[in-house]
């Protein structure tokens, strides 16, 4: 059983904390009752017991609340990508794969958070023959000790590699979409 991806598991409360909030935002401006919880209809209603008119500037703020949360939730799992420094990148290499020990890497920045660049000091050992490292994914694994990316050897003795964070990673077919975001014991071998 794989564990949750901490991305997905932070979107979550974070959708859990912007749905109360807004609850408690439509229910203090007058939102229409069916935007509200079951406890606040019974004060949704006219004196004369049917249900409150709500205005149409009410129900276009109600929309609007509901877009921006639509919005807000990509735009934090963007930023949560943008927080991945070109040295988690050279860490991820060899934390994700035990061949890259010992190979020091740095990156570079190609899409700030999402894509990096990288060159390791020396080659690659083990796993495969010299000069046969060309097109070779490996995970790319956090501090965290969970799956965050992938990464893909550019050339045939693994010196150069392109690596992507999050979702771009399963885009770039380094990963799967289940692998990502898997708690790990260690570097992979073989």
């Amino acid at each position: 059983m794989t564990a949750p991806d901490p991305i997905d598991a932070r979107l979550a409360r974070l959708g859990d904390d912007l749905h109360a909030a807004t609850a408690a935002d439509l229910a203090a401006h007058g939102a229409p009752a069916a935007s509200r919880a079951p406890a606040d209809l019974a004060s949704a209603t006219s004196d004369a017991g049917r249900p409150a008119r709500r205005s149409p500037a009410r129900r276009r703020a109600v929309i609007a609340s509901v877009l921006a949360g639509a919005i807000a939730i990509p735009g934090v799992a963007l930023a949560a990508n943008a927080l991945f420094s070109s040295g988690e990148a050279a860490r991820s290499l060899p934390q994700g794969t035990l061949a890259l020990a010992g190979t020091d890497p740095t990156c570079t920045v190609v899409r700030e958070g999402v894509e990096f660049d990288c060159t390791l000091a020396r080659a690659p050992q083990g796993e495969l023959a010299p000069g046969a490292w060309k097109g070779t994914v490996e995970p790319a694994v956090g501090d965290d000790r969970t799956v965050v990316g992938g990464c893909r050897s550019q050339n045939a003795n693994g010196t150069r590699w392109t690596c992507w964070i999050g979702r771009e990673a399963v885009r770039n077919r380094t990963i799967s979409d289940e692998f990502l975001g898997t708690e790990v014991a260690g570097p992979g071998a073989g």
